[in-house]
């Protein structure tokens, strides 16, 4: 495996030093539990927080859905949708679950956490020598006519990662411009904007993420949820209840099988649905370093790499959020993927915790991590 080298970057210093190996890994199906009170710890304001703050919007998802995204022209829902619970949520600390709150076992969509899942399957490509280099163009893998162009040739991974790509195009039926448009343009203004060089601007655009992940499908020419099942939901002990879906026309052919390219969102529907502990786990494994018991599932080297800032977004690496200068209270070092409707996976590697939050009105998440802090 080709190993990876950085400039030790402040930011990744924080992130990096001082990882704590806590020794416990929960096995599949079970997971220990451990008093607040041993760490000195009261979590009765911070849980009564997230049950007393759901999120606002409408448990009927194909609502809130709608309501969320009314503005993008020709929205509409390609991949399944599915009623929403309440609020729930963990916090688990060296491993152990010292809060619970809600039903952590029942699956619920996860919306943009999927794009950190997506970024994870990434990794594997590389880890696995499928892609030689991240600064490699995206064309020299994809020959079709995805990155054809003076503009799209010039996309790498690391831009399709970071979203910098401003790729311009259509993907199952959805163009790039018509996702998130700017509010005070016409239809006319977003159809013929002007392209930004690759690199050089950041937009939040879940159809070039399902770009990433139609790219990716050809790289390892079979469905990423059983890539990501075999290499990190399995050995982490993950339930068998998630699942991660693409739309009802993202269906391609290749070496003659017939697989679905899934999406890297929900806000059209599909993405990643899971319940409250699989995705615990899966931050556990990032608080560890990639390491789950005893055993290295992705390369310290390459999450070093998917946590270095972007230059346009230093908010943003390889589809995590990274917290500086951000939440006011919580320190720069912390981590996290985040969703609509207020699903979080939130990782701190030096008190060695992890959070995970549905359904917690968005608004209110740093309320929430700031009581939290205030109670460590």
């Amino acid at each position: 495996m080709k190993k990876y080298f950085f400039t030790a970057l402040l930011f990744n210093f924080l992130i990096l030093t001082g990882t704590a190996q806590n020794g416990y890994f929960p096995t599949s199906g079970e997971w220990q539990k451990k008093e607040a009170a041993e760490y000195g710890v009261n979590l009765t304001k911070v849980i009564e927080f997230a049950e007393n703050n759901e999120y606002s919007e409408s448990r009927d998802l194909r609502q809130a859905i709608l309501k969320g995204f009314m503005n993008e022209p020709y929205h509409e829902l390609l991949g399944p949708v599915k009623r929403r619970g309440g609020p729930a949520g963990l916090i688990i600390k060296d491993g152990y679950i010292i809060g619970e709150w809600g039903d952590t076992e029942r699956v619920d969509m996860t919306f943009s956490v999927t794009k950190s899942f997506l970024s994870t399957t990434a990794l594997i490509a590389l880890q696995q020598d499928l892609i030689d280099d991240v600064n490699d163009l995206a064309k020299k893998y994809v020959w079709d006519d995805t990155f054809e162009g003076p503009h799209n040739s010039r996309i790498t991974w690391k831009h399709l990662l970071q979203q910098t790509s401003d790729w311009s195009g259509e993907l199952w039926g959805s163009h790039d411009w018509a996702d998130r448009p700017a509010k005070d343009e016409s239809i006319d203004q977003w159809r013929g904007r002007k392209l930004n060089d690759p690199g050089t601007f950041y937009k939040y655009n879940d159809v070039r993420v399902n770009v990433l992940a139609y790219s990716l499908l050809h790289v390892f020419r079979k469905p990423l949820p059983q890539v990501l099942k075999e290499k990190i939901m399995d050995p982490i002990g993950a339930s068998s209840t998630w699942r991660w879906y693409g739309y009802e026309n993202s269906w391609v052919t290749i070496d003659g099988l017939k697989m679905q390219s899934v999406s890297g969102g929900g806000h059209s529907g599909g993405g990643m649905f899971i319940n409250t502990k699989d995705m615990a786990r899966f931050g556990l494994l990032f608080l560890n370093n990639g390491e789950w018991s005893g055993k290295q599932l992705i390369s310290e080297d390459l999450i070093s790499e998917a946590m270095e800032p972007s230059t346009v977004n230093p908010r943003y690496g390889y589809m995590w959020w990274l917290n500086a200068t951000n939440w006011e209270k919580v320190p720069e070092h912390v981590f996290y993927a985040a969703g609509f409707g207020g699903n979080f996976i939130i990782i701190d590697r030096k008190e060695n915790l992890v959070v995970v939050t549905r359904w917690l009105e968005p608004s209110k998440i740093e309320d929430f991590m700031n009581l939290l802090y205030e109670n460590l």
